[in-house]
């Protein structure tokens, strides 16, 4: 069996929202300021399958994880993967995603994702998993960074394990701005300097979402407006990176549906400024339709 992993390939960009159901009635509307949509796989595991094709059938959508535990040792959790490759089926991405962590042990499921350390034996660990996730579900991978109060050394440079990563790997990032901003702050390095360390061409999506600060720590409370220091650091990714996907990942305090429109607005005007404007013409089709499957 071949365990070569499956590459993207050079497309269209778009800027969208992580799918949360407190956003569902909006999205349902079909609003042209969202192009796209990231799916929470776990979200689906257990019903909305139907809303799920509904959704796959107007928007261009992408997969992303948070309970594989890429960073666990021994093999990924067979029923894990199974429903994630469900989801998969379902919602036709052209990517899907996850993160670089883990988040059970043999013994617990920690509940959360937690930091792996920058070590060969992390990197060839994580590269295997994630060969075996871009072959069980037939399609390419994006591994994406976390924030983490704790700074864990290893024997690698973070950005040359993250390098070496999608190299061996044959894999892409996703850069969650948020948390880099978050981590270059609470561990007080440059993140332009850090960003720089990356192969560009490996960046192929970022999220995006305000942070909270509160007791001298900066958080991923993923529950604001993208502040304008955040701003600026979009705009050093999107000169940076070819993007192919910015997505707002917001969890909490949802805004109006205006104000998110705006950002997204604004997302979408840097990455014209970057680069030839492709965004995609949507797909037809009835928005009131979304009632019966949703």
């Amino acid at each position: 069996m071949s365990t070569k992993p499956i590459q993207l390939q050079e497309g269209p960009s778009w800027v969208g929202l992580g799918h949360r159901s407190q956003l569902s009635d909006w999205i349902k509307t079909m609003p042209p300021a969202v192009e796209c949509l990231e799916i929470t796989a776990e979200h689906f595991f257990d019903g909305g399958q139907d809303y799920l094709r509904w959704l796959s059938e107007r928007y261009p959508l992408f997969v992303h994880g948070l309970g594989l535990s890429l960073g666990t040792p021994g093999p990924l959790h067979q029923e894990t993967l199974e429903s994630f490759a469900s989801v998969v089926e379902i919602a036709r991405p052209e990517w899907i995603s996850e993160h670089i962590a883990f988040t059970w042990t043999s013994e617990v499921d920690l509940g959360h994702l937690n930091p792996v350390i920058p070590s060969r034996e992390s990197l060839d660990r994580i590269v295997e998993h994630t060969r075996q996730l871009s072959e069980y579900c037939g399609r390419p991978v994006l591994l994406e960074n976390i924030t983490s109060h704790l700074r864990i050394e290893g024997d690698m440079e973070e950005a040359d394990f993250l390098n070496g990563l999608c190299e061996e790997g044959g894999c892409g990032l996703l850069l969650d701005i948020t948390n880099l901003f978050i981590n270059s702050r609470n561990h007080e390095f440059d993140p332009v300097a850090w960003l720089e360390k990356l192969n560009p061409t490996f960046i192929v999506q970022c999220h995006v979402v305000g942070y909270s600060y509160r007791d001298g720590t900066w958080h991923d409370s993923h529950g604001s407006a993208i502040q304008e220091d955040l701003w600026e650091l979009i705009e050093v990714v999107a000169s940076y990176a070819p993007l192919r996907s910015i997505i707002i990942e917001r969890d909490g305090g949802f805004p109006c549906n205006e104000e998110l429109a705006a950002e997204l607005g604004r997302l979408r005007k840097i990455l014209k400024s970057h680069g030839p404007d492709t965004k995609p013409v949507p797909v037809a089709g009835e928005a009131g339709s979304a009632e019966e499957a949703g």
